[in-house]
């Protein structure tokens, strides 16, 4: 979606070149200026809100596990207090298709909106590192003007305490990221204990802290704009209906500096540069919607107070579509939209009852190999079985097995189980023994029943061999 090149620059310089790269094909460091304005305010306040719950869900606890844990290593992952391991892959599987069709219906209609008001890179880089480099080297102008310059004593303190406080951060992100991976409690660990103790997590957050502190430090927009895949999947999903920020070309061109009358036509932009000086990733959004744009609306802020000041209507860039703009088409719901929506209901359905029917324990019983029957001095017969279980509820619950059978009973091979701790598998062995008086045909169907309490929780089907 752009606008036709001639109504901005000349055709040979029309969206031909990479706003973070010079002629020569060099890295050009991006001196923003900082944002105001009423949107800018409310992604400040959503930024404080997003990190408060970022820094403090992993301290939030239920049924003493945190609500939220990633321990990959372990297999063992926990959304709002539920705990899910590997024997629930089926419902991973079904879960990433929703989570990935979401992604598709929503940038479909509302572009990268995500980017600019909910990723944590833009988050932190805007909101957090860079309020910090205003407040210690000055606004961007200033920065780019004692940069171009030998740099002066001052200058190396000031950089010295920026990126101290840098590395500190980044530092404070590593021990929160790794707190979702490993738990807040064994995170405390390796912060009390001897570091001989914890070498592997001691590792790991020096790794993700000179990881945040080189993208936050150093890298910045480059995020965005290469390395980021949902910016490249937004180039094949967006449409004329999706919803962007965008730039009302025909309100605004023909651009000029030149506020007096003239007989000559002339837009509302006053090609003031206001627009291109507060992107982070240094765009034009006056060349079109272009990939690189997060949808973080600081044009939006710099152009309305340009306008204020000149004395024109607001929101001469806006959030709209592209057949908002070139025809006053509101945007709809497309076919695409629909289809897509459709599929993302039935899966998210089905998600739902698979969550809603979920055993609280997943357990599998075998006859024990080699092992058919014993023919015992009490006259019974008995089969050995081994059963595997594990508990996928938040804490201990109580266990125990039963036969459905009045004429069978349960003898166990060494220690008996009477609880499962949460996401740790368990097994014992035991007999399942019959008076020979009883047994009618060679093979018969038994059922176990898997209890916790009073509560059935699964009954499991054994074949029981009662004859050679």
């Amino acid at each position: 979606m752009a606008i036709d090149p001639q109504n901005t620059q000349t055709e040979d310089k029309f969206r031909d070149n990479i706003s973070t790269v010079d002629t020569k094909g060099k890295r050009k460091w991006m001196y923003v200026f900082q944002p105001k304005g009423k949107l800018y305010n409310l992604r400040t306040y959503f930024s404080i809100f997003y990190l408060v719950l970022l820094f403090g869900l992993p301290f939030l606890k239920y049924n003493g596990n945190p609500m939220f844990l990633f321990n990959i290593t372990k297999s063992k992952f926990i959304f709002f207090g539920q705990v899910f391991l590997p024997q629930d892959f089926v419902l991973f599987g079904i879960g990433m298709l929703v989570f990935l069709l979401f992604i598709v219906v929503f940038t479909l209609i509302f572009g990268r909106v995500f980017c600019g008001w909910a990723c944590p890179q833009t988050i932190f880089l805007e909101m957090v590192f860079r309020k910090i480099e205003y407040w210690i080297e000055g606004p961007a102008n200033k920065q780019q003007i004692a940069d171009s310059k030998a740099w002066t004593s001052e200058m190396y303190v000031r950089k010295t305490i920026k990126h101290i406080i840098f590395f500190l951060i980044s530092f404070l992100i590593a021990n929160t990221f790794l707190s979702y991976i490993i738990g807040v409690d064994e995170l405390l660990k390796i912060i009390k204990e001897p570091i001989s103790s914890h070498v592997v997590g001691f590792t790991m957050i020096l790794i993700f802290t000179v990881l945040f502190y080189a993208v936050f430090a150093f890298v910045r927009e480059i995020s965005c704009i290469v390395i980021c895949p949902y910016g490249r999947l937004q180039g094949v999903l967006l449409d004329k209906n999706s919803i962007v920020v965008i730039y009302n070309y025909l309100r605004g061109e023909p651009r000029t500096k030149k506020r007096k009358e003239t007989e000559e036509k002339i837009g509302d932009c006053i090609d003031c540069g206001m627009c291109v000086n507060v992107c982070p990733t240094g765009i034009d959004i006056r060349n079109g919607t272009q990939l690189e744009c997060v949808n973080c609306t600081a044009c939006i802020d710099a152009c309305n107070m340009m306008m204020k000041n000149v004395g024109l209507e607001p929101n001469l860039i806006k959030y709209g579509s592209e057949n908002d703009v070139a025809s006053g088409i509101k945007p709809k719901l497309t076919y695409r939209i629909k289809a897509y929506s459709v599929v993302l209901v039935i899966l998210l359905s089905i998600l739902v009852g698979l969550l809603v029917t979920r055993d609280m324990f997943d357990s599998t019983v075998l006859r024990v190999a080699g092992q058919i029957l014993q023919e015992n001095k009490d006259s019974t017969i008995s089969n050995l079985y081994k059963i595997k279980i594990v508990s996928k509820s938040g804490y201990t619950e109580p266990y125990h097995l039963e036969i459905d059978s009045k004429d069978a009973r349960i003898e166990y091979v060494g220690k008996k189980l009477d609880s499962l701790k949460s996401g740790v598998e368990s097994e014992e062995t035991f007999f399942i023994k019959v008076p020979v008086e009883h047994i009618t045909k060679r093979k018969e169907n038994l059922k176990i029943l898997v209890k916790s309490g009073d509560k059935i929780i699964q009954t499991k089907k054994i074949t029981f061999i009662g004859e050679y």
